[in-house]
């Protein structure tokens, strides 16, 4: 498709959006008395609408039942985590036993590995990305030191070639085919945080497994974000956050993946808990563990209703849209954004440098952004300006076209606030 940098052709775009709707389904907070352009639904997306609603019945029920809202409530709070199961299923590919929420990310991905990082003498070894999200850096650390190893031994990073933003596939099999009998684990992010990599999960996937290591995924960038088909491809385990591109809210819950060859496996350790114990049975107290079948075995305490209320309002949002029609206004929006950023680099005379791949199979909601010349003034710019965005040091800003509440007129507001940044300073 040819597509114009101008007030018309965007507003043409948005005519023919069939998710242009979504957009008034969201709370946008304002600058100057005007809505924002909002590009950090890659940190936080924005509140729906229907929140509130969700939560309040939640409140409602607690104030008129009380206790007896475990199980006489509206939704009741005892499995209140089951109606996740389905809609989280069609949003990451997998079957409804291999789902489940509870935690938080990092948490979640601690208990996984104690199923799944299993260290032994000779095979002991973990592969991340290089520039790994700092919270997988230091969970990767202290799992190899509580096992007794040492990290500098142990984490094996797949690096960037010299002069290069991303990471070639073909790197990641090689270190993999490296490492070899040494290998326990691979555990990447699906998307990179930084620069907006999609990685080929299914491809590293099977090269781990090959290679006789176990294979799990931080999908925090991922979920609701890029198409999954974690059962189909074969993945071991994975867990995300939810308040990313599923519009949660802050901190809220994660998700978790576990494939279903793992659920009758007896002889994997687990930290366990009352939640994750045979619901038929869970108010009998029994003092031997018997797990849920299914990634609900995994479960530990009861769950936070009040903090999965809106995580339940968002995923029955996701179950309205699909995934197919969010990743096809994806693809779009994010090549519009990307050709509003080129025009403003010609008409300004700037050196803008997308550091996310060009190639949109390897690319989803994000454009990362080497603003050469600039510097964190033009940021500070564009935030008074109502154009809310990411900075990363030293000149880089991460925008994403979150194709929920997104428009094509927003692509072109703020190209010409961009434009009047750079020319103004």
């Amino acid at each position: 498709m040819t597509f114009l940098n101008t007030r018309e052709f965007a507003k043409q775009l948005d005519s023919e959006d069939t998710l242009n709707q979504y957009q008034n389904q969201f709370i946008f907070p304002k600058v100057n008395d005007k809505r924002v352009i909002y590009f950090t639904g890659n940190s936080l997306g924005l509140q729906p609408k229907r929140t509130k609603a969700y939560i309040d019945e939640v409140m409602n029920d607690w104030a008129e039942l009380a206790v007896e809202g475990h199980f006489y409530a509206q939704k009741p709070w005892w499995d209140y985590q089951e109606r996740f199961a389905e809609p989280l299923s069609k949003i990451v590919g997998a079957l409804p036993s291999e789902v489940t929420v509870m935690n938080t990310l990092t948490v979640n991905l601690h208990l996984l590995m104690v199923s799944f990082y299993q260290p032994t003498a000779t095979r002991y070894k973990i592969i991340c990305e290089e520039k790994a999200f700092p919270s997988d850096q230091y969970m990767f650390q202290s799992q190899v030191d509580f096992h007794g190893y040492k990290p500098e031994d142990a984490i094996v990073e797949i690096k960037r070639r010299e002069g290069e933003h991303n990471i070639r596939l073909e790197d990641v099999r090689a270190k993999i085919e490296e490492v070899g009998d040494e290998l326990a684990l691979v555990l990447i992010g699906g998307v990179n945080y930084y620069t907006g990599q999609v990685f080929d999960i299914k491809t590293i996937t099977a090269a781990g497994q090959k290679a006789g290591a176990k294979v799990g995924w931080d999908l925090a960038h991922a979920a609701g974000n890029i198409k999954l088909q974690l059962h189909d491809w074969n993945v071991d385990f994975a867990a995300w956050c939810s308040y990313k591109y599923m519009n949660s809210g802050p901190g809220n819950a994660s998700g978790c993946f576990v494939h279903e060859k793992h659920h009758n496996d007896s002889s994997l350790p687990r930290f366990a808990g009352w939640w994750g114990h045979n619901k038929e049975r869970r108010f009998k107290m029994e003092p031997v563990f018997n797990p849920v079948h299914g990634a609900g075995g995994w479960q530990i305490s009861n769950l936070p209703v009040l903090a999965l209320a809106p995580y339940l309002a968002s995923v029955e949002m996701f179950a309205e849209v699909g995934m197919d029609a969010l990743i096809a206004k994806r693809d779009r929006i994010t090549s519009y954004l990307e050709f509003i950023l080129h025009e403003i680099d010609k008409e300004v005379k700037g050196n803008f440098e997308i550091i996310t791949p060009s190639n949109p199979e390897e690319r989803a909601s994000q454009l990362s952004v080497f603003l050469h010349g600039e510097g964190r003034n033009l940021f500070d710019y564009l935030m008074k300006n109502g154009v809310i965005t990411d900075w990363r040091e030293p000149n880089v800003i991460r925008l994403a076209p979150v194709p929920l509440y997104c428009s094509y007129e927003d692509m072109y507001d703020f190209g010409q606030i961009l434009k009047k940044g750079i020319l103004e300073k």
